[in-house]
């Protein structure tokens, strides 16, 4: 059995990363995108369409998935010197996140105006350091993680992983979304660092055995949609039982996708998650004003096209600036590091 420290992968020829962590980053980027795309469009349109319940079915794995995929490969770096470590994996979200942020005000901000005036925009910019603002959470909640595993880590495995479980139980609703969210996520980004090689042990297996690993998909899929439908997907005890065995049949799901070249577009799009988290709302927002003023689709099929249209446009914007004075936009620029950029690990997360 690998220790905590070496997990144990596929690794896709020449580039150390691990397939179908790039697979299963992807596939839930693109569900993040698409919830949003389909909740915008709804409320834009003021009624629901036939993607809605593929929103509600994913809701208790997507997000779960993306923080444990996020713990992963922690261990391999979390006892570096802090002056490094805060570098990779404080500086370079704070970064993201103070930009990004930034350039969403900047785009939203003539609207909010007119609406509540110049100083509430002020208002609200200065409190997005605090709380975080729009679709930007995930990458202000990640540092934080971080560094409360980096400072825990020498405390017993059990008794963090009970306290963040008890968190996420309990589902904290304290008004403000770092605390709430903090409670609701940190106990699978924890699992994710604590049982990584058991997680690449499932990916393995499934991809050994792929009839017993789409039985147990569809057994997953039954009970989530059964739970999901019922209403108590949500429930104390339900939803991280639900948000652990979903994050399971991800890492499973994308095992057997990383074997077929049909879904190669999804490794792509994991290679370039953070890139289409931080980007993908200006070409969502415009192409949903575009396609709902021509009045040709239905909620649904907008949706859609709204998600492809958020995805595609934020990698298009990448490939545009890359090389260019603008390439600031996706990739962290010297002067706002704390360390010198070290050698990447013969493993790597899909960042």
């Amino acid at each position: 059995m690998a220790s905590r420290n070496e997990p144990t992968g596929n690794a896709a020829a020449g580039t150390g990363r691990v397939d179908w962590v790039d697979y299963a980053k992807g596939f839930c980027i693109v569900l993040v995108v698409m919830m949003h795309s389909t909740l915008g469009v709804e409320a834009a349109a003021g009624k629901t369409g036939w993607l809605h319940p593929l929103v509600e079915f994913a809701r208790p794995f997507r997000m779960p998935d993306f923080f444990m995929i996020s713990g992963l490969f922690l261990a391999q770096v979390v006892d570096r010197p802090w002056r490094q470590y805060l570098d990779r994996k404080v500086v370079h979200f704070v970064y993201f996140y103070v930009l990004w942020t930034t350039i969403q005000f900047a785009f939203k901000s003539p609207a909010m105006a007119a609406g509540a005036g110049a100083g509430e925009v002020i208002r609200l910019y200065l409190l997005s350091f605090i709380e975080p603002f729009g679709t930007l959470w995930f990458i202000y909640l990640l540092p934080i993680f971080f560094v409360v595993v980096k400072l825990a880590r020498r405390l017993p495995v059990v008794l963090v992983w009970s306290i963040g479980a008890a968190l996420e139980i309990t589902h904290v609703q304290s008004g403000w979304m770092v605390i709430d969210e903090f409670a609701n996520r940190f106990v699978y980004f924890y699992t994710g660092y604590v049982l990584a090689p058991y997680v690449f042990t499932l990916a393995s297996r499934a991809q050994a055995r792929p009839d017993l690993a789409l039985v147990g998909l569809a057994t997953w899929a039954l009970i989530n949609g059964a739970a999901v439908f019922a209403g108590i997907s949500t429930m104390p005890y339900v939803s991280i039982v639900l948000g652990l065995l979903g994050a399971g049949a991800v890492v499973t799901a994308a095992a057997l996708m990383a074997q077929s070249a049909l879904f190669k577009p999804l490794r792509s799009c994991g290679r370039s998650s953070i890139v289409i988290y931080l980007a993908f709302f200006l070409p969502m927002a415009v192409s949903r004003e575009l396609l709902i003023s021509t009045g040709l689709f239905d909620v649904g099929t907008l949706s859609v096209l709204v998600t492809s249209a958020g995805v595609v446009g934020a990698l298009a914007l990448f490939w545009l600036v890359r090389g260019t004075a603008a390439n600031f936009l996706f990739e962290r620029p010297a002067w706002f590091r704390l360390a010198e950029p070290k050698a990447q690990s013969a493993l790597q997360a899909a960042e």
